[in-house]
């Protein structure tokens, strides 16, 4: 999901530029992940790269195909006009979490990510009760605006143009976690030639240089 929005603008500038019109469904990622092993026809696969390795050791994902498009980082979230906590290094956001009466985070990368990184603190058994946990397919900057989580925590692009919050900025350099999204193409279409030329040409738009700005707009960079 943290692509969606980005995916629907590159889709927008790939259909200009050639023609071609590329149909995406963005879901939560182990849901798209189950349904490529479950054997739905795909053209393509875009998840992070964790993922897309673990797709292609499965033999659903075509070897050599994995292609780095974007990356991604996590940012925090208040309710709109609240008190903005220090988040300057990893001492202030240790303290922030502490001092949270309730907090949520994506199930993602970033989601797991954040387990640890709480593990590592000592601090996961202490605000386990607090921690919100968001229905499929509802942002966490959703839970922040209407007051359910005081800190969310998801990927920038995910909560750049979301109403009813401030965004904080990323994470502290010092904890800062950036989330790579690959794509790769279907096993399922080995044999289609002329579909398997047509996936690499959308594949290759995606990574090039004049679609920087895209991204940057999104809060993504490569």
């Amino acid at each position: 999901m943290a692509t969606k929005a980005l995916l629907a603008d590159l889709t927008h500038a790939y259909q200009v530029e050639t023609g071609v019109v590329v149909q995406i469904e963005s879901v939560g990622g182990v849901d798209a992940a189950k349904r490529v092993q479950a054997g739905e026809v795909f053209d393509m696969v875009l998840l992070a790269a964790d993922a897309i390795e673990r797709l292609i050791a499965s033999g659903h994902v075509q070897q050599g195909s994995r292609n780095d498009w974007v990356r991604s980082p996590v940012a925090v979230a208040v309710q709109a006009g609240t008190v903005h906590p220090d988040l300057s290094n990893e001492a202030a956001l240790k303290a922030a979490v502490l001092a949270s009466p309730s907090l949520s985070y994506s199930t993602g990368p970033s989601g797991v990510y954040l387990e640890k990184l709480f593990e590592r603190w000592g601090i996961a058994d202490q605000i386990k009760t607090r921690i919100v946990v968001p229905a499929p397919g509802t942002p966490v900057g959703e839970l922040v605006a209407k007051g359910q989580a005081a800190l969310g925590f998801q990927q920038l692009s995910e909560l750049i143009s979301m109403p009813g919050i401030d965004v904080l900025g990323t994470l502290p350099e010092d904890v800062a976690f950036i989330t790579t999204f690959s794509a790769g193409i279907a096993q399922i279409i080995t044999n289609d030639t002329s579909r398997v030329a047509a996936v690499q040409s959308f594949l290759q738009f995606l990574a090039s240089p004049r679609v920087e700005d895209i991204k940057r707009k999104q809060g993504m960079d490569f």
